[in-house]
């Protein structure tokens, strides 16, 4: 049986971070509403960046780039989860099952669509495009199953060094981003998905543990660091990957985007105060319980509820205005309107999935087949989200680091990981 949101809003205990739960519902709803504005769809059906169309716009990514924010939370969450739950086979299985279930909802919905549009011959145009975009959000979950699956060995290096567990991590993307841009090292700068964000999700550690005591310092630091890098470096000044840049601070990421992910921690942590005050509200913390109990449905159906309001205006006859023309911003409130409502109709219908389960007794024996189903998992999202559903049967492929892989072998990599990580937190003794 569930309970309502104002239920566990009250039964909420004392010594739980609400601002950590504020920071994670913020920062999905920020990138959610970023990706909307961003779309600049034409009239045609071809969607563009609106950054690229209004390249003064690209400053705003330095606030509005939150996915830093997203995982610097998860760390601090993980390093509490998994001292609460240290087998790893049980503590993979209680991550990811609000993550996993409702991905692989989202993912056998879009390919049936997918299978069923390509055999009727209707996915061209935006339909087309569509199916090549509302995987690439995916990037996210996969990056945070990483983050998972690295918890353990991370967090003990973390409790015996502390700062200079995050440094070593920091020091990494250094050295990668040298022998990428001085050395022209092929491939070495797919290490900083691992590096950066991994650096990131350690600060989490250090919250959890009273660690950051001056964000000032880590705020400015990372601001000057990053105005340093971009003014002198090769990185772009967007903090968000544009089509057709050369070098990009998102895919893979650079030493740019950690220091913007630590100009964006200390800038956080300086809001804690304030932050905290304003959760303790009732209502405030009701409506955070009730965010948080949707995050992941609304995130992985948000692109397709922009792309299926575009698409209704376009089957209307609809006049879709020039991106960034004076019509185009005046019509941003409706079309944020009706995508907002379609979302919570998609959330509506898939929420379900995305409710907690009661967590399996287990022997603790089963983390072999954890790790090499995150592992399975881990690849298979991030495949799907740089292949998308386009081609499904025409075995159109995507590069992933240096392997090829198409879209009905990452979706086998995502089932089999998931159903992996389901078995090994349930094994129990005989």
């Amino acid at each position: 049986m569930g309970f309502s949101a104002r239920e566990l809003a009250a039964a909420t205990p004392a010594s739980r971070d609400r601002y950590v739960d504020l920071l994670r519902v913020a920062s999905l709803g920020v990138v959610v509403l970023g990706h909307w504005l961003m779309a600049a769809v034409t009239g045609d059906g071809q969607v563009g960046n609106l950054l690229a169309v209004v390249p003064e716009l690209q400053v705003v990514t330095w606030v509005f780039q939150v996915m830093p924010v997203f995982f610097f939370v998860g760390g601090f969450s993980h390093a509490l989860a998994h001292r609460s739950r240290p087998q790893y086979a049980a503590f993979l299985r209680a991550r990811l099952q609000r993550l996993l279930r409702p991905t692989m909802v989202f993912v056998g919905v879009w390919g049936a669509a997918a299978l069923v549009l390509q055999l009727s011959g209707a996915d061209g145009g935006l339909t087309g495009v569509a199916l090549r975009l509302v995987t690439q959000p995916l990037w996210f979950i996969g990056i945070y199953l990483a983050m998972v699956a690295f918890t353990p060995p991370l967090l003990r290096l973390h409790e015996r060094w502390g700062w200079g567990a995050f440094a070593a991590l920091a020091g990494g993307a250094v050295a990668v981003d040298v022998l990428r841009f001085a050395a022209d090292v092929p491939f070495v700068e797919f290490l900083n998905f691992a590096f950066v964000w991994l650096a990131v999700h350690q600060l989490g550690f250090l919250r959890a543990d009273g660690m950051i005591r001056r964000p000032a310092l880590l705020a400015g630091a990372g601001l000057v660091g990053a105005t340093a890098l971009v003014a002198l470096g090769p990185y772009p000044l967007s903090m968000v990957g544009m089509p057709g840049e050369k070098v990009s601070n998102m895919a893979p990421p650079t030493l740019a985007l950690l220091c913007h992910g630590l100009w964006l921690v200390g800038a956080v942590e300086l809001l804690r105060g304030p932050g905290a005050r304003l959760v303790a509200r009732a209502g405030v913390w009701r409506a955070v319980v009730a965010a948080n109990g949707i995050a992941m449905t609304a995130f992985l159906w948000h692109l397709t509820a922009m792309l299926g309001v575009y698409g209704a205006m376009l089957g209307l006859g609809a006049e879709l205005p020039a991106p960034a023309s004076a019509a185009w911003w005046a019509q941003v409130p409706l079309r944020f309107a009706a995508a907002g409502l379609l979302t919570a109709l998609l959330v509506a219908v898939f929420r379900r999935f995305e409710a907690p389960v009661p967590a399996a007794p287990s022997t603790g024996r089963g983390g072999p087949g954890a790790a090499l189903g995150i592992t399975l998992a881990l690849f298979g999202v991030l495949g799907l989200s740089l292949t998308g559903f386009v081609g499904l049967l025409d075995g159109h492929a995507a590069t992933l680091i240096a392997v090829p892989v198409t879209a009905p072998e990452a979706v086998g990599l995502a089932l089999a990981g998931w159903l992996l990580v389901e078995r090994a937190g349930r094994i129990r003794s005989r």
